[in-house]
């Protein structure tokens, strides 16, 4: 069976997507260290605390190839931020997020004899990738250009929802922005 090798090359933002896709072919600064607070503790506790973590799983189909190939692998990312990659990507100010992929699957090939063989990718076949943090934000930019995203439980969305009514608010940001005044919060906008 061929012993296969994996290297990712470059990463591209994905423009005509549906979602942030990233096209797949640390410095921490004391603002980034606020941020990644909630994800990791105080910065004295990171050396117990800081710990690799899923981003996400994808697949995809590697056409036939003599040699070597190269082949595009869309990562959809979010912005969500109840979800860790969100909250610690968009964390970070500069500088690059380590990568790694792992990699198993099938691979059909030719035997000796002609013959059609299977066998599976070694689940010890991995690649390492620094991604630049400009590149993720570039991703969020395009398709979430100056905003962010909450998750609001249902009762609660309701409620601000029926307030948005009520006052003859035209947007989110109205309703958010008249009750962070309304609890005597410094509005910048």
């Amino acid at each position: 069976m061929p012993d296969l090798s994996f290297e990712v090359i470059s990463a591209e933002v994905e423009a005509y997507s549906v979602l942030p896709t990233l096209i797949f072919k640390m410095r921490i600064t004391n603002a980034e260290k606020a941020k990644l607070q909630e994800l990791f503790g105080k910065p004295e506790r990171w050396g117990e605390t800081l710990r690799t973590f899923l981003w996400t799983h994808v697949t995809t189909v590697v056409p036939r190839f003599s040699g070597s190939t190269i082949v595009e692998l869309p990562v959809s990312c979010t912005y969500d931020f109840e979800v860790v990659s969100a909250k610690y990507f968009s964390a970070l100010e500069e500088g690059e997020i380590p990568l790694t992929f792992l990699f198993s699957g099938t691979i059909f090939y030719t035997g000796e004899a002609g013959n059609l063989q299977i066998g599976q990718v070694s689940w010890s076949k991995e690649a390492t990738y620094r991604l630049p943090v400009a590149l993720w934000k570039q991703a969020m930019d395009i398709h979430f250009p100056n905003s962010a995203w909450i998750r609001l439980q249902k009762d609660v969305f309701d409620q601000l929802y029926q307030y948005k009514i009520t006052h003859g608010l035209i947007t989110w940001e109205d309703v958010l922005v008249r009750l962070l005044r309304a609890s005597g919060e410094e509005v910048k906008s």
